[in-house]
């Protein structure tokens, strides 16, 4: 389907982070067809090869106030978010609650991880 649509470009990233380093707030969104959910994975190990560079969630509620999540990946350890949207049940029926992803900065070291975004680029 995703390639059909000329959606060729293949989605793993490896990104490499050094000590003042940040990844703003943002989605993965490669074209009109989305996977809803995707994968980071930790390469080292969080509090001796780098300080900082907690993993961000940033939930848009309806009619709320925000939410945001930091979380340390353990060293190997995955973390399966959503790509898009998250369904939420309010007090009337359902909705979805768009989210976006990044980095806090990194104090010191450096920060290794793979991304994956699924889709059928071959």
């Amino acid at each position: 389907m995703c390639h059909a649509a000329g959606q060729t470009k293949s989605t793993p990233i490896l990104l490499k982070c050094g000590a003042g380093d940040w990844n703003a707030l943002h989605r993965d969104l490669y074209g009109e067809l989305v996977f809803p959910l995707q994968v980071v994975i930790n390469l080292n190990n969080p509090g001796v090869d780098h300080t900082g560079g907690e993993f961000l969630l940033y939930e848009q509620r309806p009619r709320a106030q925000s939410r945001a999540t930091a979380t340390l990946i353990p060293h190997g350890h995955g973390l399966v978010f959503t790509t898009r949207d998250r369904p939420v049940q309010p007090k009337r029926g359902w909705s979805t609650a768009p989210m976006r992803h990044g980095v806090s900065v990194i104090r010191s070291g450096r920060r290794f991880t793979l991304g994956l975004v699924f889709h059928d680029a071959a």
